[in-house]
């Protein structure tokens, strides 16, 4: 059991059954009384968020997340298939426990997947991925003084606002965090 003083952005605990992630977190202290901290979750089960209320003193159930290295592998309808780089056994997630997650998976990328009692409940992508652009309209010559974007649809289907010089088959890296353009490779 941990205070909820204790609890951080990242911080996984349960409460009525349910496991919770900590998305935001403040602490509030008034003039005379207790502090109230005030935090967002996600469940990690079921993939909602809540915004939750707690006085200084309460406690909540720490656990233990085992962490595994794993490489994605192929999409076949629901599932998205990944391979342990220690065991190389493979194991199918969910859509609903990749979330975002999905927009930026290419084959042969690693990450890095959150078990509970070996069940997957959460990945973590690397900060920035590289995928090829797939269709991109033709930028207009004289739009370029103003840094002006335009829409690029990438390899995994996700589409992302890019520089005008931005042209299909070129390789981009992306943060996975913002889903933000971050430059030409």
């Amino acid at each position: 059991m941990i205070g909820v003083e204790e609890l951080r952005k990242g911080i996984t605990f349960t409460q009525d059954g349910q496991l919770w992630r900590v998305l935001e977190y403040s602490h509030n202290k008034q003039g005379r009384g207790n502090a109230t901290i005030r935090v967002k979750l996600r469940n990690l089960r079921t993939g909602g968020t809540l915004e939750k209320s707690y006085q200084s003193g309460g406690r909540v159930e720490d656990i233990r997340l085992d962490h595994r290295e794993m490489t994605y592998l192929y999409h076949d309808g629901d599932f998205y298939h990944f391979m342990d780089v220690e065991t190389y056994e493979q194991s199918a997630l969910d859509q609903r426990i990749l979330g975002d997650a999905v927009h930026f998976l290419k084959e042969g990328l690693q990450i890095k997947v959150s078990l509970y009692d070996n069940d997957p409940v959460d990945v973590e992508l690397p900060t920035a991925v590289e995928l090829k652009v797939a269709e991109s309209a033709p930028g207009v010559k004289g739009d370029t003084a103003s840094g002006a974007t335009k829409p690029a649809t990438l390899e995994s289907g996700y589409t992302v606002q890019v520089p005008l010089f931005v042209q299909p088959n070129d390789t981009v890296r992306v943060d996975t965090r913002t889903g933000a353009y971050v430059t030409r490779v």
